[in-house]
């Protein structure tokens, strides 16, 4: 004979809260990416985590452009 398995009230209700739970985590970092740090910029200007991090490549790729570009 072959049994049905139903499941139990409490175990359907749990069901989505996972991605609930993931939506919120990556809400709340993107906002914690893209959230102005005060005092971060120059002339008042306040920057984002995300534009501090790309000014840091940025940086780091025009020293490296420039010392392989010097000759040997």
């Amino acid at each position: 004979m072959k049994q049905c398995h139903v499941p139990s009230p409490g175990r359907a209700r749990q069901r989505g809260q996972s991605a609930i739970e993931y939506v919120v985590v990556c809400a709340a970092l993107a906002l914690a990416l893209f959230v102005p740090i005060p005092g971060s910029g120059d002339g008042g200007a306040n920057r984002s985590a995300v534009q501090i991090l790309l000014d840091g490549f940025e940086k780091a790729y025009q020293r490296f452009t420039h010392s392989i570009s010097l000759p040997t």
